[in-house]
């Protein structure tokens, strides 16, 4: 069984007894979490329960291990030729977090997707439908020119446009 959670603007997949880091929540080492977040859940059969966003009544609680800090990372910025240089660390506050229970408290199963059905064959035409068609004449199809009527074309436009 596992759940999708959203905290700090990012998603976890989570399972019984799993830690995980995630951004500062407040509290102190100890203290019970409740994640009401809750993306998408998997049963104890399998069966996957997804939300719009957010499953309703679903939860996942958790036990707060520590406050911690992320390692520093460096911020470094230039602009070639101009004797500009700035150096800046920067340590992410998280919050360590051992998953405790997973709950799907009103959670509703997801619907089986259904294979793709085959297009319905076409319906026969009805007479009158079938009479329209073969009244109409095809279109012409244009003609295909000569040898001899493509070197004449631009001769007969070069006169056309002299007597104008």
């Amino acid at each position: 069984m596992f759940a999708v959670i959203k905290t700090g603007g990012k998603q976890y997949k989570v399972a019984k007894d799993d830690v995980i880091k995630v951004e500062r929540l407040a509290g102190e080492a100890g203290d019970n979490v409740q994640l009401d977040q809750v993306l998408a859940i998997t049963g104890e059969d399998g069966a996957l329960s997804i939300g719009a966003p957010l499953l309703e009544g679903a939860f996942v609680s958790a036990t707060l291990l520590e406050q911690a800090r992320a390692d520093k990372i460096v911020v470094f910025k230039k602009k070639r030729r101009q004797n500009y240089r700035r150096k800046a660390g920067h340590r992410q506050d998280l919050t360590v977090l051992r998953i405790t229970d997973i709950a799907a408290k009103g959670a509703k199963k997801a619907a089986p997707k259904k294979a793709a059905e085959p297009k319905a064959e076409a319906a026969p035409k009805s007479e009158k439908a079938e009479a329209a068609t073969k009244k109409a004449a095809p279109k012409k199809a244009a003609a295909p020119k000569t040898e001899t009527a493509k070197k004449a074309a631009p001769e007969e436009a070069a006169a056309k446009k002299t007597e104008e």
